[in-house]
């Protein structure tokens, strides 16, 4: 009896690996072959033209109201004291983790205005964005108005006045500029380039492959960032900027860290470049720093040759578009290609999923709700069969366990992946007790109707007992099976192909 429990146990294991592996999509990103030819580790860009440096003048900030259509935000400008001539300005445009002036691009602010550059950080209008809609073009024109009130400023030169754009910024950043004079130059910072979902699931596969996650929960990436979330939304992450880059005719200076593990560092400034061709567009400066990672910091602190080229590259123009050599720091390196995401297949898509599974969860919790409910009632008598109790209380309670766990541990690898850290105990051996309580709970289910099967050999003894019984030993049975189903989807049991 024991050996066939333990194969059947077996054989279901191995078909819901099976069945997990084949409902798709999966997950198999391509090598880029490309690479980024570097000139030089040296990023300075000498173009003969004498700049002033980072720290040559004290810098007076204020806060300024920016007028939105229907809105205001606030900015706040800094200054460089004492420096003479209109000077050139810079707008700050955020990224997806940043709102607030106070908040954002405060050193990048402080240290291009020491320099004698006019900074402006706007806040980000936050009353028409959030993570389920966000408006790139109104974005753009919400922040062109901040661009507009810099030039307008006293000291101020109005002809040189630009856009720096950093992660998600990118996108609005060739919005704003595209055949747009006023615009005057444009820095994109760890700009993304290929579209947000695109971009998304490279992220993703980027920082669980770093901390070492077991190769089956790899193929969650698209089932993931794939599929059509729940409730709507989310039209921005199909944004394509090619076209918008394409009509983009400012100097462009492009600056990735090698540390961003966010971004496609190679893939990207490649199109970008070949986007600038098709515009007629040569004056394009592409800089690699060392160990910089997505925010342009290394340790904590904002890299200083960045932030000594931005200001000399912002202050020498136009001298300094297109300067030589064009590409220049430390060697990139990016493994996949960022391809488009595979969308699930329909009965994994948004609200199906949530809704078959809420149904799963609530056909398991029958049972506990209908005991409960004789309890009050005072109802005499057990609804199963004695051998039949304890496997089915164990299957419903760990498909519900298995779930909890796995939302636990993914919720933990989310955690260590974006603060750059792993744990072999957590990563791998969680996972391995992940499986085990899945398999546990398959264990049980087998138990279950082998139990259910000798009752009936032995002479038609019920597994359930009345109605409530034949109810709560159904309702079990078919939500612990939708949920095994889908914690399959998810990778839980172990797949032979």
């Amino acid at each position: 009896m024991r050996y066939r429990i333990a194969l059947t146990t077996a054989g279901v294991v191995v078909g819901l690996g099976l069945v997990g592996a084949v409902s798709g999509p999966g997950w198999d990103p391509v090598p880029l072959t490309e690479t980024v030819d570097v000139a030089t580790a040296d990023t300075t860009i000498d173009v003969g033209v004498v700049t002033d440096p980072v720290g040559t003048y004290e810098v007076a900030t204020s806060v300024v109201d920016v007028s939105l259509t229907g809105h205001d935000v606030q900015a706040r400008v800094a200054q460089p004291l004492g420096a003479q001539g209109p000077r050139p300005g810079v707008v700050f445009v955020h990224g997806a983790g940043t709102g607030r002036f106070e908040d954002a691009f405060v050193d990048h602010a402080h240290a291009l205005a020491s320099a004698g550059v006019v900074t402006l950080v706007p806040d980000k209008r936050l009353d028409t964005y959030t993570t389920r809609d966000r408006q790139y073009p109104a974005m753009a024109n919400d922040y062109l108005r901040s661009v507009q009130l810099l030039r307008d400023l006293p000291g101020v030169d109005p002809d040189r006045v630009g856009v720096y754009g950093e992660s998600e910024g990118g996108w609005i950043v060739p919005l704003m500029a595209a055949d747009n004079p006023s615009v005057a130059f444009t820095v994109l910072v760890a700009a993304p380039v290929v579209p947000p979902r695109q971009q998304a699931a490279f992220a993703v596969d980027s920082y669980l492959r770093n901390i070492g996650v077991p190769d089956s929960l790899l193929r969650s990436i698209p089932r993931f960032v794939g599929m059509e979330i729940p409730g709507g939304g989310f039209e921005y992450t199909r944004f394509d900027v090619r076209p918008f880059q394409q009509r983009m005719r400012q100097p462009v200076l492009i600056g990735y860290g090698t540390g961003d593990e966010a971004m496609p560092i190679v893939q990207a400034p490649l199109q970008l470049v070949a986007d600038l061709e098709v515009a007629g567009n040569e004056d394009w400066t592409l800089r690699y720093y060392r160990d910089a990672n997505h925010g342009m910091r290394i340790d904590g602190e904002l890299c200083e040759d960045f932030v000594r080229d931005l200001a000399h590259w912002v202050q020498a123009l136009p001298h300094s578009a297109g300067a030589e050599p064009r590409v220049a720091g430390a060697e990139p390196y990016q493994r996949f290609v960022a391809g488009p995401v595979e969308r699930p297949r329909w009965y994994a898509e948004g609200d199906l999923l949530v809704v078959s599974l809420v149904a799963s969860f609530l056909a398991v919790a029958t049972g506990p709700v209908v005991w409960a409910v004789r309890r009050v009632l005072r109802r005499p008598g057990t609804m199963m069969a004695e051998g039949v109790r304890a496997p089915l209380i164990t299957l419903g309670a760990g498909c519900v366990v298995t779930f909890a766990a796995l939302a636990v541990y993914l919720l933990t690898v989310a955690h260590l992946a974006q603060n750059y850290r792993t744990s072999v105990a957590v990563v791998q051996g969680g996972w391995f007790a992940l499986r085990m309580l899945g398999v546990v709970t398959v264990l049980a289910g087998v138990v279950l109707v082998y139990r259910i099967l000798d009752g009936r050999r032995r002479g038609g003894v019920p597994a359930a007992r009345g109605t409530a019984g034949e109810w709560v030993l159904a309702s079990t049975v078919g939500g612990a099976v939708m949920l095994l189903l889908s914690a399959a989807y998810w990778g839980v049991f172990p797949a032979l192909v």
